[in-house]
C-alpha cells in the first residue's frame, strides 16, 4: 500500500520539521505507521497520538501558525463532552464497558492538561470545526488504546471515529465545546474585572475628600471630588459584570445532541438529555439542552451577544484608561492631577521621561477587542442554511477578546491603579483658578451676574470669588459657605445657604 504524499511535506523530514517534530538526525531512522482516510493511506509519525485527519489539517491550513491548544481551555471542553458522550453511551447500551472506561480514562488525563502539545491544527480552519473535533478524537482514541495495552493506530480496538465520536458530529460537538471554553474564560474574566474595580473603589474611598475640577468637551465645569472620579471607574466596571454574567447565561443553551443538522440522526432518544446532564456533573457548569436543536444548531446570536458585551468592557476600559493618562499628563506641562506608578523607562532619547504604558496597552487590547467583535459579526452573519461554517474565526476571536481582557484588567489594577498617588495641592489650585466655580454662584447671584464675573474674571485672569467680593454680590462668609467641598460636590438646597 502506498501512501498518497502531499508534495510539500512528501519526506519524512520535512513532515516532522513541519509539525514541529523533532527532526531526524545523522544515521537515526524515523518510525512511521499507516493510517488511511476518505483520500488514502498516509504515513504518521509513530509517536504522534494524532492521525491521518490531523496531519491533512495541519497540512491544509498553515494559517497563523497558532495551534488550537494556545487555548487550553477549548481542549478540556472538548475533554468533558467526550467523557460525557462516552458515559452516556455507556448508560444506554451503546457502548462497552472496556472501551468507554478507556475513553473516559483519557478524557480525563486531556483535562489534567496531559498531552496539550498533540492539538495542532491551526486555530483558523475550514470544514466548520471538523478538524479540531477529529484532532480531539484521534488524541483520545490513541491515548485509549495506550492505556489498553494496543499500540497507536490500532483503531479496530478503540476508533476515533466509531467510538469517540459516537452519538456525535462536529456540528452540535465543536460550538458546544466553544460554549464551555467560554464560560471557563468568562468565570476568570468577572474575578479579574471584580479584582479591578475594587481597586478602583479603594482608591475613591482614599480620595473621597480631595477636591477637583470636573471637566466636559475638555473645558473646565464644576468641583467634584477625585474619589467621585474613582467612584465612577468603579461603577463602570460593576454595571459590565452585571452585563457579562446575563451574556454568559446564552453560553449554557447547547445543540449537543443535534448531531449534523439538529435533528439528532444517529443517537438514541434519550441522548440529548442524558449527554447535557453528564456533561454539567463533570464540567460543573450548569447548561441545559435547547427547545429546538435544528434552530441552535446555525444560530450564532449567543456568540453576537457576548462579543457585543465584551466589546462593551473594551471601551468602557479604552475609556477609563484615556481619562488616566490625561490626568497623570505632563509632569509639568500637562494636567498633572494624578501620578500612575512608574513602570518602566519611557523613551530611547529623553532622559527622565515616563510614559503611562498600562494604559496603552490597555487600550490597544481595546482596539484589538472592537475588531474581534467585527470578525464575529461578520461570520455569524455569513451561517447559511442549517449550519455555520465559521464558527472557526468566531471561537478564536472570542477566546482572544476574553483572555486579552482578563490579562488587561489583571495588569490594570496591579500595576496601575493600586499604585495611583494624588497631587491634592494642584488640584485645589486649580479648582479656586476656575471659571467654573460660578457654575455654583448662579442661584444666589443669577445667571446674569454670574455670566458677567465669569466674562470678566477670563479677561482679567482673576479668581471668580474675588470678583464676586469686589462687586459685593455676597460676603466673604457667604462665599466660604457655598464653596466648601461638601457643598460643591453633591446636591444641596441652595435656599438654606442664602
Amino acid at each position: 500500500m502506498q501512501a498518497d504524499h502531499t508534495p510539500e511535506y512528501s519526506d519524512a523530514k520535512g513532515i516532522h520539521m513541519f509539525l514541529g517534530c523533532k527532526v531526524q538526525k545523522e544515521g537515526e531512522s524515523i518510525s512511521f505507521r499507516m493510517e488511511r482516510d476518505l483520500l488514502g493511506w498516509r504515513e504518521v509519525p509513530m509517536d504522534a497520538y494524532w492521525g491521518v485527519h490531523t496531519l491533512r489539517a495541519v497540512e491544509n491550513f498553515p494559517i497563523t501558525g497558532i495551534p488550537v491548544s494556545v487555548y487550553p481551555d477549548l481542549i478540556v471542553a472538548l475533554a468533558c463532552i467526550k467523557q460525557a458522550a462516552s458515559v452516556t453511551n455507556r448508560d444506554l447500551d451503546l457502548l462497552d464497558g472496556e472501551r468507554a472506561d478507556a475513553i473516559i480514562n483519557a478524557c480525563e488525563q486531556l483535562r489534567q492538561g496531559r498531552l496539550l502539545d498533540q492539538f495542532i491544527v491551526d486555530v483558523i480552519q475550514g470544514g466548520a470545526g471538523t478538524s479540531t473535533n477529529m484532532n480531539a478524537n484521534e488524541v483520545i482514541a490513541n491515548l485509549g488504546l495506550e492505556l489498553l495495552g494496543h499500540p497507536k493506530g490500532s483503531y479496530d480496538f478503540l476508533h476515533p471515529n466509531e467510538h469517540v465520536n459516537l452519538s456525535q458530529s462536529t456540528n452540535d460537538v465543536y460550538p458546544t465545546a466553544i460554549k464551555l471554553a467560554a464560560c471557563f474564560g468568562i468565570s476568570r474574566l468577572i474575578e479579574a474585572m471584580e479584582e479591578l474595580r475594587n481597586a478602583f473603589m479603594a482608591k475613591a474611598t482614599e480620595f473621597q475628600d480631595v477636591i477637583k475640577m470636573g471637566r466636559t468637551q475638555l473645558q473646565d465645569a464644576v468641583p467634584m471630588t477625585l474619589g467621585q472620579e474613582f467612584g465612577a471607574y468603579a461603577e463602570m466596571l460593576n454595571e459590565d459584570i452585571a452585563r457579562l454574567r446575563e451574556a454568559s447565561m446564552l453560553c449554557r443553551e447547547i445543540n449537543l445532541g443535534g448531531t449534523a443538522i439538529g435533528t439528532g440522526i444517529n443517537t438514541h432518544p434519550e441522548y440529548a438529555i442524558l449527554v447535557c446532564r453528564n456533561l454539567v456533573a463533570i464540567s460543573g457548569v450548569e447548561l441545559f439542552t435547547a427547545s429546538n436543536l435544528i434552530e441552535a444548531s446555525q444560530d450564532c446570536g449567543g456568540f453576537v451577544q457576548l462579543s457585543g458585551v465584551l466589546k462593551r468592557i473594551a471601551i468602557k476600559l479604552s475609556k477609563i484608561c484615556n481619562d488616566l493618562r490625561l490626568l497623570s499628563s505632563g509632569p509639568r506641562a500637562g494636567l498633572n492631577e494624578i501620578n500612575l506608578p512608574p513602570m518602566q523607562a519611557g523613551s530611547s532619547i529623553m532622559p527622565g521621561k515616563v510614559n503611562p504604558v498600562i494604559p496603552e496597552v490597555v487600550n490597544q487590547v481595546a482596539f484589538e477587542v472592537v475588531g474581534n467583535d467585527t470578525a464575529i459579526s461578520f461570520a455569524a452573519e455569513a451561517a447559511q442554511l442549517q449550519l455555520n461554517a465559521f464558527e472557526p474565526i468566531i471561537a478564536h476571536s472570542l477566546f482572544k477578546s476574553i483572555s486579552h481582557l482578563q490579562s488587561a484588567c489583571q495588569i490594570l489594577s496591579r500595576r496601575c491603579v493600586v499604585g495611583i498617588t494624588a497631587n491634592v495641592d494642584r488640584m485645589r489650585n486649580q479648582v479656586e483658578e476656575s471659571i467654573g466655580l460660578v457654575t455654583a454662584l448662579n442661584p444666589y447671584i443669577g445667571y446674569a451676574n454670574a455670566t458677567e464675573v465669569a466674562r470678566e474674571a477670563l479677561l482679567q485672569k482673576c479668581r471668580v470669588s474675588d470678583l464676586v467680593l469686589a462687586r459685593g454680590l455676597l460676603t466673604k462668609e457667604q462665599l466660604d459657605l457655598i464653596l466648601r467641598p461638601e457643598n460643591l460636590t453633591m446636591p444641596r438646597d441652595w435656599r438654606e445657604m442664602s
